[in-house]
């Protein structure tokens, strides 16, 4: 167990939450504690807001949508979260997955747990961000919300598909670039692989991946599918994008000279059911063939 120091800001925060949203004003809300960010987001889709959860200025700089009320109290680390604070909190109910199962007896130390997966290898995640929305609405007693969730969501990509019904049906790779000569490949059991055959697009990423993304492999590979659309997911580190600017590799790439490469915002691509939502939204316009990007990664047009 990791100790730490509570700040005043952490104090002031605990001092100050609150307690009014629309869940807890009908007496079905619990004070939940989000470990893991799938869970986290679908529990702010179904409009519980957590009493505390987990690294949450990268959650609103990468996951974004849906916003985390100030509020909620920041645990740190979803490897190492503060379990003294934690424990302040007092939750009656802690959201994990599968990922962190391992420490489920420290969690149980101090309120009951409730896991659910979104990610198995070989599976795709969108049934399974269904079944987990499902679940988590009926445990909390809000299982009407649960259901508006997954149907308005199944809507939205209907729709997005067919607006995109007349898009030019090129293969598309979506990647992460971690540095400016490797990218991370996201394969058909992955979220966005998954989502971008709902679309009616094919992936472009044919290797091995598990639920996430491949290893890093060298950025010579994209040649391989010379007619693809390139679509990176930030975030891109600065430096990259500075040498990719100058790199002959990268401009002689088919989908960087002919101008099929767009930069994403960021998404959560271990999300659940609003990361899908938001993810189809953001690549409705690059797959309508807007949105292209020059070659140092400048959005324009």
């Amino acid at each position: 167990m990791h100790r730490h120091a509570i700040t005043r800001r952490a104090a002031l925060a605990l001092a100050g939450m609150a307690f009014g949203n629309a869940a807890l004003a009908r007496g079905t809300a619990q004070r939940i504690a989000a470990i893991d960010w799938a869970m986290l987001e679908t529990a702010l889709a179904l409009g519980m807001i957590p009493v505390a959860a987990t690294e949450l200025i990268q959650f609103r700089r990468q996951v974004i949508v849906p916003a985390v009320p100030d509020s909620v109290t920041d645990l740190g680390l979803r490897g190492t979260p503060n379990f003294e604070l934690l424990r302040i909190v007092q939750p009656d109910l802690i959201l994990i997955s599968n990922f962190y199962e391992h420490m489920r007896p420290l969690y149980e130390r101090i309120a009951p747990v409730f896991s659910a997966t979104v990610f198995r290898h070989g599976e795709p995640p969108y049934p399974r961000a269904e079944q987990v929305t499902a679940a988590l609405g009926e445990r909390l007693g809000l299982a009407d919300e649960a259901r508006n969730v997954i149907d308005g969501t199944r809507r939205e990509l209907a729709a997005i598909r067919e607006r995109l019904s007349g898009a030019e049906r090129r293969p598309v790779f979506v990647v992460s670039l971690g540095d400016a000569r490797h990218f991370r490949a996201f394969g058909d059991d992955s979220l966005f692989g998954n989502v971008l055959g709902m679309l009616g697009f094919a992936n472009a990423w044919e290797g091995a991946s598990s639920y996430s993304a491949a290893a890093p492999v060298g950025i010579e590979a994209l040649a391989r599918v010379p007619e693809a659309r390139l679509v990176v997911v930030e975030p891109t580190p600065p430096e990259v994008r500075r040498v990719l600017a100058t790199s002959a590799l990268w401009r002689a790439l088919p989908m960087v000279r002919e101008k099929r490469v767009t930069f994403m915002a960021p998404v959560n691509h271990f999300g659940a059911l609003p990361s899908a939502r938001r993810f189809a939204q953001l690549l409705a316009a690059p797959l309508n063939g807007d949105g292209s990007v020059s070659d140092g990664g400048r959005s324009h047009g």
